[in-house]
């Protein structure tokens, strides 16, 4: 048997314990984006850094920051060898609502080839998966067969801002000469794919203001202030029925893609458009119904409500003009697009598109760039060949409609090629309730991972890898 071959009967044979071990850390309510979870994200970054000290690393810190903790991990073996910085995030979205969970979300609970609990997909398992290859590397080998160094951050739910500040400060210690990110789905358990590229974002509030407190509708409906009808025109307004977003200088500064591209999106050979309106349980999509789903998704820009607060919601009913309405909201970017210009331009148009009688406040809450890849590194190249080696065929490249604000920083900062090669599938109803992991994916991806590491190695009898250490 070859050493690949000892390697993957590792991880069969110990794939229970595997599974285990996200359980355990899936059964941690990691929500960075609620205080009172502050200790459970700890919790949850202690549960790492220990996990890769029982793999091997002999090299491990969490780190204290402003918010919540980095854990920091090296491994190096070799300077002749080439350095991977792996990056993950243990921090998770809350759960609402809760009662359309089939299972506790922070269980682990394993049902019809899945593990089912927030973080499943995004993305304590797909740590746990390089986790986990890494530890077959330890145990075969005696040692991974590059360099390695981890970084596993608490804030990414809630926009990264202690990553985001430490790293142009810390760049010799996560010096690499490529990140491997495993946070990113495929097509579907049959179709692998890798991610070229991702959108920015922008995350924030518009905040209406009327009359100074809450009003009787009967002495003062039809003359008072409305916020809750003014923002509902004002959405509307910022986006119509057709999709169309009216933020001129947006429009203005959308990339143009490539006609290999557009006809990649035109032809969908894949089925990738039909596959995610039936993850979605819809006969169609919404919004520019001009352009291909897959464009839509892929490059052109968005602009979603995520929620809407103001006036009376409880049972029964409570005749109430609210005196303010707030919504949430999140754009999301071509990632050639600086996020902090989009954010004035929305602003700007908020405020010209705003109805008369009213007072509007825009609030950035956090954002992001997005980002490209070259597919055509070696660095990317290793990647696909792994993956078509592990699922037998090879992988398609496509644009991702989320976002990984830190994966452009890596990208700009560090002069390294950002490799997204992630194993989640559209259903894994990441974000929502019932999120879940396939335990195949899981599976498969391990062993990706664990042959990707052996590809970047520096021998002859592998693929050839980068080029050296700059």
């Amino acid at each position: 048997m070859s050493q690949m071959d000892d390697i993957n009967s590792y991880l069969d044979d110990n794939f229970d314990a595997f599974v285990d071990h996200l359980r355990q850390w899936l059964e941690i309510p990691s929500v960075s984006t609620l205080p009172e979870h502050r200790a459970d994200v700890a919790a949850a970054a202690a549960w790492a850094a220990g996990r890769l000290r029982d793999i091997g690393f002999p090299q491990v810190e969490v780190v204290a920051t402003p918010g919540h903790p980095l854990v920091m991990a090296s491994w190096m073996i070799d300077e002749a060898q080439p350095t991977l910085l792996v990056y993950g995030h243990y921090d998770v979205q809350p759960v609402d609502p809760v009662d359309l969970w089939l299972s506790p979300p922070f269980a682990g609970t394993l049902r019809d080839g899945n593990i089912y609990g927030r973080g499943a997909s995004d993305d304590k398992g797909q740590i746990v998966l390089v986790m986990a290859a890494l530890q077959a590397w330890a145990k075969v080998a005696g040692q991974p067969p590059i360099n390695v160094k981890m970084v596993l951050e608490g804030e990414e739910e809630a926009g990264g801002e202690s990553l985001a500040a430490y790293l142009p400060n810390h760049l010799e210690r996560l010096r690499a000469d490529a990140v491997l990110i495993c946070d990113t789905h495929m097509v579907n358990d049959l179709q692998p794919s890798l991610i070229t590229s991702l959108r920015g974002i922008v995350c924030a509030e518009l905040a209406v203001f009327g009359a100074r407190s809450d009003l009787h509708s009967g002495s003062y409906g039809g003359i008072a202030p409305n916020p809750l009808h003014a923002l509902c025109l004002l959405l509307s307004r910022l986006k119509g029925e057709d999709g169309r977003i009216n933020i001129a200088p947006l429009a203005e500064h959308i990339p143009t893609p490539s006609e290999a591209e557009r006809q990649l999106w035109r032809d969908d050979s894949l089925g990738i458009a039909s596959g995610l309106l039936a993850g979605m349980g819809v006969a169609e999509s919404v919004g520019e119904n001009d352009y291909p789903l897959l464009e839509r998704i892929g490059i052109r820009p968005t602009l979603e409500v995520h929620g809407i607060v103001g006036g009376f919601t409880g049972a029964g009913s409570k005749t109430v003009i609210p005196a303010e309405a707030v919504a949430k909201i999140s754009m999301r970017l071509p990632s050639e697009l600086d996020p902090q210009q989009v954010f004035t331009w929305l602003e700007e148009a908020a405020q010209t598109l705003m109805p008369r009688g009213y007072r509007l406040e825009v609030r950035c809450l956090h954002s992001g760039r997005g980002m490209s890849a070259n597919p055509d590194h070696p660095a990317v190249h290793l990647a696909a060949q792994s993956v078509e080696a592990v699922f037998g065929r090879p992988p398609v490249f496509l644009r991702e409609g989320g976002s990984i604000p830190i994966a452009a920083l890596f990208s700009e900062l560090m002069a390294a090629p950002v490799v997204l090669l992630g194993f989640g599938l559209p259903d894994d109803e990441v974000h929502a309730p019932n999120e879940k992991f396939s335990l195949q994916q899981f599976r498969q991806g391990m062993k990706t991972v664990a042959h990707y590491l052996g590809r970047l190695r520096r021998e002859e009898n592998f693929s050839p890898a980068m080029p050296p250490p700059v």
